[in-house]
């Protein structure tokens, strides 16, 4: 059956880095588009970015962009989110999903047939 796991979350002070994986299994792939979201205390999941199955496109919410990239390495099943410059509000619970799309991100929770069950990231310090 389809998995996504995520890892790489902790604890981490304000200006630092972390970087997460989500590993997949039980599906082709590469086939595959994925986002990354999150969710603090108390608020609304909302999107990070997504990266494209065909051609890697990505794009990125405003609060990730210039600091946050994703990529993907089909080899290894794993798509990997690189933040940077973290900040006390990046701290939420950090999602992967999945889509089967032939072609760029998709965008919307919505449209994503598979969620991980989520790594906790802490901005603190």
């Amino acid at each position: 059956q389809v998995q996504l796991v995520e890892s790489g979350g902790g604890l981490v002070q304000p200006g630092g880095s972390l970087t997460l994986s989500c590993a997949g299994s039980g599906f082709t792939f590469r086939a595959y588009a994925f986002g990354w979201f999150r969710q603090a205390p108390g608020k609304q999941r909302e999107r990070v970015g997504c990266i494209a199955s065909s051609d890697g496109m990505t794009g990125y919410a405003d609060s990730a962009k210039g600091r946050f990239t994703i990529s993907r390495d089909n080899a290894k099943n794993t798509v990997i989110l690189q933040m940077n410059n973290l900040k006390l509000e990046d701290t939420a619970v950090y999602y992967c999903a999945t889509a089967h799309r032939r072609f760029g991100c998709v965008w919307y929770d919505n449209e994503y047939d598979y969620w991980g069950q989520g790594t906790q990231v802490t901005v603190s310090s």
